[in-house]
């Protein structure tokens, strides 16, 4: 590769490496650490602030009006007049010269409008910096402290309740979608109780590992993985329905407990009970939009749905969700809905009702298609209805809590090792191979600045065994170094002028090097393979440190030394006490 070309493809990877490292630059240094506390927390936290945010906004806006009607816009809401000037701008009427808080609010048809627009502001905001924190390097449990457990999932329970459903030809296809499922499960209730955003992943084949950063109570994690996610079909019962939603019109401070329990229970009839209807909201969080009364009695059970996917009507194009009944839950439906036709059936999944359907005619044959919604919804129930059949046992296998003043220790140490070894190469560099020594230093600067770039790149988290991978790097990127240094050197011996001393070193080294890095990389590649927890850190954070440290040592050092020899024209090399 010419010079010129090497020149290139290092500038290009190092902006690309600035574009993976961008996320973890803003979000360690300059996202305030309130704003950190606020991503990390759950979706139902980030929505509680946000709302109570722009209840207090609206509430200082409408303040600031009844004390001065030609108030101006104060400089932390001077977001809002280019909003009312869109506003005013779809009314058709003209924008005010200069906008006043009054004309702000006068632009927006209802306060819940307004409010709506703020809420926004700060769920941006907030879900913004989520996602970069998403995107950037993450650190492990030993670093930033938390909890780690290890759930079992029964899956041969799970095949045995089935019983002759499941052949032995789609086991593992069941084995995978419930493992699946069960990930998925633990995720929403994991948010929905308000801890901090979570990382679930499988282990294995029947084990999922779950990290938790920060505080969490141990014994409300075990209530959150033991519990039961349940989905049924469920009659509706529109007259009781229409009674109960006049009702709670008019009484809608007195009609539910704290808990939610019906504080007159007669106002339905007894074989029914009061649920809500859910969609997904902004935050895709379930958000109730209205309550539905339905039978108690279950008109079948969700273990008998086989499969659930999205189509399309083949009459008018829209979006359909169709399942699949085993041969017991057929016969039941067919029944079910050949003596309710006309009547609605609503889908309720953990006590909420998803959606519901009216039906038409009688359903036989094991195949139901339920419509009337949008793509989005008609997915969210696709997996609503893929978790039905979910009925997979799980059992706390092992629990670790983390300190937080651990994981401080741990990063004081951590960086304090890095930097005592990253110091000891420079000085000894400097000091034994004097100018040359230089390059070195830079291409090790550089070396950490791709590793790093890497792991942001692969959201990868970072833990004290990748810590040891990383130091454990920084002698092996030195040593292809040192193998270049001392061949030039030999070159010199010879006479050689310091262009083709340049030029044969790297030559005669390069395979020398290409040998020990790449029985090192695949050792790397195996133990991260096969490995688990801080073994496989170590070894991905050795791998990565393999391929950045062979490039600087190859091409940046390369470059370097054709920098002063073509650029700075130097005739001599400043590479050995002994040598020129």
């Amino acid at each position: 590769m010419s010079k010129r070309g090497r020149f290139l493809l290092i500038l290009v990877i190092l902006a690309v490496c600035f574009g993976f490292l961008w996320d973890s630059i803003t979000w360690y240094a300059r996202t305030p650490k309130e704003e950190q506390s606020l991503a990390l927390g759950s979706l139902e936290k980030i929505k509680d602030y946000a709302t109570a945010k722009a209840v207090e906004d609206v509430s200082i806006l409408k303040s600031s009006v009844r004390a001065d009607e030609s108030a101006a816009v104060a400089e932390n809401f001077a977001w809002l007049v280019k909003v009312a000037r869109k506003n005013y701008k779809q009314m058709d009427e003209a924008a005010p010269a200069t906008m006043t808080v009054k004309d702000v609010l006068a632009s927006f048809s209802s306060e819940q409008e307004l409010l709506s627009v703020i809420q926004a502001r700060y769920r941006d905001k907030i879900l913004a910096d989520k996602k970069r924190y998403n995107n950037s390097v993450k650190l492990g449990l030993d670093l930033s402290g938390g909890m780690n457990i290890i759930v079992k999932a029964d899956l041969a329970t799970a095949l045995s309740s089935y019983g002759d459903a499941v052949t032995s030809l789609n086991e593992a296809q069941f084995k995978s979608e419930a493992m699946t499922q069960a990930i998925e499960t633990l995720t929403s209730r994991i948010d929905r109780f308000g801890l901090s955003d979570p990382v679930i992943r499988q282990q294995g084949e029947d084990r999922i590992y779950i990290e938790i950063p920060g505080a969490a109570e141990a014994d409300s994690i075990n209530t959150i993985i033991m519990g039961k996610g349940i989905l049924n079909f469920r009659l509706v019962d529109d007259d009781a329905t229409a009674a109960f939603n006049a009702y709670y019109r008019q009484n809608p401070t007195n009609t539910f407990t704290a808990s939610g329990a019906l504080i007159n229970p007669s106002i339905i009839p007894s074989d029914a009970e009061v649920l809500g209807l859910y969609t997904k909201d902004d935050y895709g969080l379930d958000e109730r939009i209205g309550y539905i009364v339905v039978k108690k009695e279950i008109a079948l059970d969700g273990q008998h749905i086989k499969s659930a996917e999205v189509s399309a009507n083949n009459i008018t194009n829209e979006p359909e969700v169709d399942f699949v009944l085993d041969g017991k839950g057929a016969e039941i439906f067919g029944d079910f809905t050949t003596a309710h036709k006309g009547e609605n059936l609503a889908i309720v999944s953990d006590n909420k009702i998803k959606s519901y359907a009216r039906i038409n005619d009688a359903i036989t044959g094991g195949r139901v298609a339920i419509s009337g919604f949008g793509l989005e919804e008609a997915r969210n129930l696709q997996k609503v209805l893929q978790t039905a059949w979910l009925n997979v046992p799980l059992s706390v296998e092992s629990q670790q809590v983390i300190g937080a003043s651990l994981g401080e220790q741990a990063i004081k140490q951590s960086v304090f090792a890095i930097a005592v070894g990253l110091v000891s190469v420079f000085i000894f560099m400097l000091v034994y191979y004097k100018g040359a020594g230089l390059n070195a230093i830079v291409a090790q600067i550089l070396n950490f600045y791709m590793m790093f770039s890497i792991l942001s790149a692969f959201n990868l988290t970072l833990t004290v065994s990748s810590v040891a991978g990383m130091i454990l790097t920084i002698g092996m990127a030195v040593d292809a170094n040192v193998i270049i240094f001392e061949r030039i050197k030999e070159e010199l011996r010879q006479g050689k002028s310091r262009a083709a001393a340049i030029s044969a070193g790297f030559d005669n080294a390069l395979w020398a090097i290409m040998d020990s890095n790449i029985t090192t990389f695949i050792a790397a590649v195996f133990l991260s393979q096969l490995g688990t927890g801080s073994i496989q850190g170590f070894a991905v954070s050795l791998a990565i440190g393999v391929v950045s440290s062979v490039f600087t040592a190859l091409i940046v050092s390369r470059l370097m030394f054709d920098f002063g020899t073509d650029v700075m024209k130097k005739n001599y090399m400043s590479i050995s006490w002994r040598v020129k």
